[in-house]
């Protein structure tokens, strides 16, 4: 049954305008490609459309259009998160594992926010993983990282990324058991802007306090 439903998926996307399966990244295949042991969610490793680099940023800089391929990635109210992670084996470089649609149901009506669930850990033959950061989509344009994607209970890793349909990477680090501020970037070009802080007494809520260059 998952590929079934992977497959409709993808025949639902190509039934709308904002995606084609053909000549697209491969679709991930559930119990595959990721899933679920124990209720935590796995992921495999690494994902082919994505090439390793000693240079984390050469690999975030991979992701956004790789993802925006997959069925229902610009799908808007209609549309799909995909959760991933950055990750390395030891090797000197850095991977990216398969995208994960896994989360809620989706509905045939329309709804305004959407969410996956983000991978614990990844399945990679090369060796033991360290997971650096994990990355999620939004399916809208204009949609930057969210108040609750900053909240404190979801942060895991050493840096969260999202990004949107049209590619606005955002980058957090949050420095989580530090007492210091978080930090929030934007992609520009080849460089990161910080564009605010989330301060120790705000991270449990996420709240940022913008900033100016």
């Amino acid at each position: 049954m998952p590929i079934l439903r992977t497959l409709f998926l993808c025949a639902a996307a190509t039934g709308l305008w904002f995606v084609s399966c053909a000549g697209a990244s491969p679709v991930p295949v559930e119990d595959r490609d990721y899933g679920l042991m124990n209720g935590a969610v796995w992921v495999r490793g690494p994902w082919d459309a994505i090439r390793p680099s000693a240079d984390i940023d050469a690999v975030i800089d991979q992701l956004c259009p790789a993802v925006m391929e997959l069925p229902r990635a610009q799908g808007r109210e209609y549309g799909q998160e995909y959760c991933g992670v950055l990750y390395s084996v030891g090797d000197g470089a850095y991977s990216a594992s398969m995208p994960s649609p896994l989360g809620p149901l989706l509905k045939a009506t329309p709804e305004q926010q959407k969410s996956c669930k983000q991978p614990n850990f990844v399945r990679d033959s090369r060796g033991a993983v360290k997971i650096q950061a994990d990355y999620h989509s939004h399916p809208w344009a204009n949609s930057r990282m969210s108040r609750p994607d900053r909240a404190e209970a979801r942060q895991r890793y050493s840096i969260r990324l999202q990004f949107d349909t049209a590619c606005r990477v955002m980058k957090l680090v949050p420095y989580i058991g530090e007492a210091r501020p978080g930090e929030v970037y934007e992609r520009r070009g080849k460089r990161w802007a910080l564009i605010g802080i989330v301060k120790p007494e705000h991270k449990a809520t996420g709240l940022m306090t913008a900033v100016t260059e």
